[in-house]
């Protein structure tokens, strides 16, 4: 390995003792490959099965927590006990991999898909005219609060080493915390700290199973989107309040969403200066971040992690393109790491079917570029 990429291979301790073995993590990356009933399937297991590799934490794709909110084709679940044995080899085939395996847990709101919710309502903060979604009743907002709960619950008697509570891309947890998607007038909404109430509370529910369980070694991430574009949506201002108050939890680390590592404030703080720069210097040391965003060779990556903005690194689309990056960086490989997908290499990826149809057809941001249509990266 090239001296340069060592500080990515340093170990990391966190607050409950466990030890990250490095710093790069594998982003949570929807595979739309789950059986019809949520459990692991063929191609999924295919999908998982090798790019765990040297990573220090793997982080599922967002596993669903209630019914009512299933948001993907081919999503996985945490919502039955019978979906233990699914859970805990998909588990196993990450930790057999050397990495800690973190399950994303998950509910979609408004971006709910209505046909795959088995009859339930798609609820939300407050009713979507647009999305054909309800407000959610006080006694439902609390069911859903306990669904994470319970979803936790589930990951610790699956064996993960922890789980990461998805509160970020406009899914249900930001839709309580948003002031644009959140206009209920009870207790879970109008002033800010109203709203940061479902976020929090969901927060507690996850705890509370961990101490159920005496597992102070399970790890507790929670992921945030730092802002929204509609003039009432969440603010960096809003970030900030959001990271005093989870800093304040016996949480282990916390996740920023970005598209862009290098994305600058919109609003709410100093727009001259990047979202993750401002949210690591707000955290202040109390718990360490995760950052990401399309950092797709090993120099990107360096380059990201010695800014001193994320003490880990988050690759997804990098690491759907690149099985094995990790190892690629530790056997000096970095010529053989890909930025694009090549349609014609059909076995490098292992993607599942539904997947690599989606890719092929270029349309999704969230996926990464075709070959000859890589983001134009200086000094690679």
């Amino acid at each position: 390995m090239n001296p340069k990429f060592n500080p990515l291979f340093q170990p990391y301790t966190l607050n409950n003792g466990v030890e990250i073995k490095n710093r790069l993590v594998v982003a949570p990356m929807t595979h739309l490959a789950s059986n019809d009933d949520g459990t692991l399937g063929g191609q999924e297991r295919t999908f998982i099965s090798n790019r765990a590799g040297d990573m220090g934490m793997f982080i599922t794709a967002a596993t669903l927590v209630h019914e009512s909110g299933k948001a993907f084709y081919g999503q996985p679940e945490a919502v039955r006990a019978e979906q233990i044995p699914s859970l805990k080899e998909t588990a196993d085939i990450i930790k057999s991999q050397g990495a800690k395996a973190v399950l994303q847990i998950h509910h979609g709101g408004k971006q709910a898909i209505g046909e795959l919710l088995n009859g339930q309502d798609k609820i939300t903060a407050s009713a979507d005219e647009a999305s054909g979604t309800r407000e959610a009743t006080d006694a439902e907002v609390r069911s859903l609060i306990a669904a994470f709960g319970n979803a936790a619950d589930l990951a610790i008697q699956a064996g993960f080493d922890g789980v990461e509570i998805h509160g970020a891309n406009n899914y249900l947890i930001q839709q309580f915390y948003s002031g644009h998607s959140n206009r209920r007038t009870d207790e879970w909404g109008g002033s800010r700290e109203k709203r940061m109430r479902f976020p929090l509370a969901v927060v507690e529910a996850v705890l509370a199973a961990k101490a159920k369980h005496g597992r102070d070694d399970f790890i507790v991430g929670y992921r945030f989107s730092p802002e929204e574009p509609e003039e009432a949506g969440i603010t960096m201002e809003d970030t900030f309040a959001l990271v005093d108050a989870l800093k304040t939890r016996p949480l282990q680390y916390l996740h920023i969403s970005l598209w862009d590592f290098y994305k600058k404030a919109r609003r709410g703080a100093d727009t001259d200066t990047y979202r993750i720069q401002l949210i690591h210097e707000r955290i202040g040391g109390k718990l360490p971040l995760i950052g990401v965003g399309n950092l797709y060779t090993p120099n990107k990556i360096l380059e990201a992690f010695n800014t001193g903005w994320a003490e880990f690194i988050a690759l997804g689309k990098t690491v759907m393109v690149n099985p094995d990056i990790a190892t690629r960086i530790i056997n000096g490989d970095e010529d053989g790491i890909q930025r694009a997908v090549d349609p014609e290499q059909t076995d490098r990826y292992g993607f599942p079917d539904r997947l690599w149809n989606f890719t092929l057809a270029g349309t999704e941001a969230w996926l990464p570029p075709l070959k000859g249509q890589e983001p134009n990266l200086l000094d690679l």
